[in-house]
């Protein structure tokens, strides 16, 4: 097993917490939080190991995971990375994508295995239809959430959008070509509303929406490629496939068949793979102590996050332009 801490017990934290001492893969050996109040408490309500200072939660582990507010990110990691300790940090990954290229260096130097918290990766609803997006031509992506002060130091393309670019970039096999958006502050310092329409040179459009001061949740994306649309809703961990196929000769009686002006016919047919319910942030932790125990990549690279990160930017940037 895996000797594990955790740095930064607020909201998240805790449960990465509960969900690393529950697990198979680590045995968890404390926590460190400074903020003096919120680390005695937990240490009194949950009984976990408190450490006063992090290098000495440092020096007693494996790994690392680090969920801190971004701003302390680069810091705090490139603390555990340079103690040649293995780090799992919350997205994104650090503020800037310099400080994430560093953090990318050291561990490299320093021969440790790296891997950033985009959850929606290991989303039920995402692994059941991931291995049937292929070559996806359109995407459209709209997450909406009801107002929290917690989150709100950054934009919401940071705080939210950023997991549905990390999720596009993943299933796109080409560069960015080109980003145009908009932003809108509403009760925040920081853009609240955002969109982003973004081209690839593949010629593959993805138009996503993003929201912290809505009136309902909603995390919904569609894949629209040759022949098939595809629908996953990361809130409600459902998903559809529909598959355009060319229509027998003979269709039975219930077929839906659609026929163009040149009267080419094509049958629909509709898929609803199995969804299996599991722990999305439990998975993500355990397949990270599988990379490590087995030498192997991560399934989120520190790589991967510093290059949703560098989009996410390019979004910001874009706004008023």
């Amino acid at each position: 097993m895996l000797k594990a801490g955790v740095i930064g017990a607020g909201h998240l934290g805790k449960i990465h917490l509960r969900l690393l001492q529950q697990s198979s893969k680590y045995d968890l050996i404390g926590f460190y939080d400074g903020n003096e109040e919120v680390a005695s408490q937990i240490e009194k309500e949950f009984g976990y190991k408190r450490f006063h200072t992090s290098e000495e939660l440092i020096k007693a582990v494996d790994m690392v995971d680090v969920v801190t507010p971004t701003v302390s990110h680069y810091e705090v990691a490139k603390k555990v990375l340079s103690a040649g300790k293995h780090l799992f940090i919350e997205k994104p990954v650090t503020s800037t994508f310099l400080e994430a290229e560093e953090l990318i260096s050291l561990a490299k130097t320093h021969k440790v295995k790296g891997q950033v918290g985009h959850v929606e990766r290991f989303n039920p609803a995402f692994i059941a239809v991931k291995d049937k997006i292929e070559f996806p031509m359109f995407i459209e992506t709209h997450r909406l959430a009801e107002f929290n002060p917690r989150g709100t130091d950054v934009p919401v393309v940071l705080d939210l959008m950023i997991h549905d670019i990390d999720v596009i970039l993943s299933v796109v096999d080409s560069k960015v070509k080109s980003i145009n958006a908009s932003g809108v502050s509403v009760i925040s310092d920081t853009p609240d509303i955002a969109n982003a329409r973004i081209e690839f040179e593949n010629g593959c459009v993805a138009n996503l929406t993003a929201s912290r001061i809505s009136l309902k949740n909603m995390r919904k994306s569609r894949f629209f490629q040759k022949d098939a649309y595809i629908s996953v809703d990361f809130l409600e961990k459902k998903c559809e496939v529909v598959k355009m196929k060319d229509a027998p000769e003979e269709p039975d009686d219930f077929a839906m068949i659609l026929q163009n002006a040149e009267g080419v016919k094509k049958q629909i047919y509709f898929d609803n793979p199995k969804v299996e319910e599991h722990n999305a942030i439990l998975d993500e932790l355990e397949t990270f102590a599988y990379a490590i125990e087995n030498n192997t990549s991560p399934v989120v690279t520190l790589e991967q996050g510093a290059e949703a990160l560098r989009v996410a930017n390019k979004v910001i940037e874009s706004f008023g332009k």
